[in-house]
C-alpha cells in the first residue's frame, strides 16, 4: 500500500504510519455509536409515557370544558330529552324552557336576560344567546312564535355637527405688529409671522399690501385670504439716506443686487450727492422697476 501511495505522494515512513493511525481513529469513531447502542440499548421510561398520556387527557378535558362554557352543554353528557311545542320566548317560563330541553341554569340565564330589559323581536334573536347551541336553535326555529307586539325599529344614528367657534375677524397693522399679533390673522401661522417680520426688517416696512407676495411661500391664494385683515401705516417706514448710506446699509435692501450697489456708490463718489430720484436714473444699471420700488424708502 505504501508503494502505491508513493506513486502519487512522496511520503516518508513516519508520515505513512501517521496516516494509518489517523485512518484507524476515524473508523473507530464512526462505529462508536453503533457499539454503544448494542451494548447499552435505550430503555423507555414508563413515567414519561404516563406523563404524555396525562397531558393528552388534560387537553381533551379542556376542549370539552370549553364547549360546555360556550353552549352550556357537554359532549360527554347525553342529550337532554325535549318536548317540542310552539312557544313565545318573551313569555315562556322556566319550566317551559326546561321542557324544551334546556337545563335549569340555561333557563335562568335566558330569564335574567329578559329581566334586564332584553327582548326577542325576531326568531333570529334567540341564537344570539350563548346558552343556545347552533343545533338546538335549528331544532327550535320552526316552533318559535313571537306574538308580543314589540315593534322593531333600527336605531337611528343622529349625527350632530359640533359647533365650531369661528375666529373673530381682526385688523392688524403689519408695519408695527409683532409675531404674536400677526399670528392672530386667519391664515397666518407662527412660521409666516416670523417671515413677515424678518422681511419687514430688511425692507424697512411695507408701503403697499402687494409687497407681501415677495415673502417666500406666501402665494396669491394666501394673499387673497389675508389681504382684508391687514392695513398699512406708511409713516412707519424706515427711510434710508442715499447720500450717507454705505455698502452694508444698501446690502440689506432686497431690491438691490451687488453690482447695482457698487454702481450707486461709484456714481455718488464721482458726481457728488444725489439731489432727487431723477439723479438716480442716471445710474444706467438701475431699471425703472427697481427705482419705483426704492423711491418710498429713500431720502436725499
Amino acid at each position: 500500500m505504501r508503494k502505491w501511495l508513493n506513486n502519487y505522494f512522496d511520503l516518508t515512513k513516519g508520515e505513512f504510519n501517521g496516516l494509518l493511525l489517523l485512518s484507524g481513529l476515524i473508523l473507530i469513531l464512526a462505529f462508536c455509536p453503533y457499539v454503544v447502542a448494542w451494548l447499552w440499548p435505550p430503555v423507555k421510561d414508563p413515567e414519561d409515557e404516563a406523563f404524555m398520556l396525562q397531558v393528552l387527557e388534560q387537553k381533551m378535558d379542556s376542549a370539552v370544558v370549553s364547549d360546555t362554557r360556550r353552549y352550556g352543554w357537554t359532549k360527554k353528557k347525553k342529550a337532554r330529552s325535549a318536548v317540542l311545542f310552539r312557544f313565545d320566548p318573551n313569555t315562556l317560563s322556566q319550566s317551559g324552557w326546561e321542557k324544551l330541553g334546556f337545563s335549569a341554569r340555561q333557563a335562568q340565564s335566558i330569564l335574567r336576560y329578559e329581566e334586564r330589559g332584553g327582548r326577542f323581536r325576531r326568531p333570529e334573536d334567540l341564537k344570539k344567546m350563548y346558552v343556545v347551541a347552533p343545533d338546538q336553535y335549528k331544532t327550535l326555529l320552526p316552533y318559535i312564535d313571537i306574538k308580543s307586539s314589540v315593534p322593531y325599529y333600527p336605531a337611528k344614528v343622529v349625527y350632530k355637527r359640533a359647533a365650531v367657534a369661528m375666529p373673530v375677524p381682526v385688523m392688524v397693522e403689519i408695519n408695527t405688529a409683532d409675531t404674536l399679533e400677526l399670528d392672530k390673522i386667519r391664515g397666518i401661522g407662527p412660521a409666516f409671522a416670523r417671515r413677515i417680520v424678518k422681511y419687514r426688517e430688511r425692507l424697512g416696512g411695507f408701503y403697499r399690501k402687494e409687497q407681501l407676495l415677495e415673502i417666500f411661500g406666501l402665494d396669491s391664494v394666501k394673499f387673497e385670504e389675508i389681504k382684508n385683515q391687514v392695513r398699512i401705516d406708511a409713516s412707519a417706514i424706515r427711510k434710508l439716506n442715499i447720500n450717507t448710506a454705505g455698502f452694508e446699509d444698501l446690502r440689506l435692501c432686497p431690491y438691490l443686487k451687488y453690482n447695482q450697489i457698487n454702481a450707486v456708490l461709484q456714481y455718488r463718489k464721482q458726481h457728488g450727492n444725489y439731489a432727487n430720484i431723477a439723479d438716480l436714473k442716471k445710474v444706467v444699471i438701475l431699471t425703472p422697476q427697481v427705482l419705483e420700488k426704492l423711491e418710498p424708502y429713500l431720502i436725499f
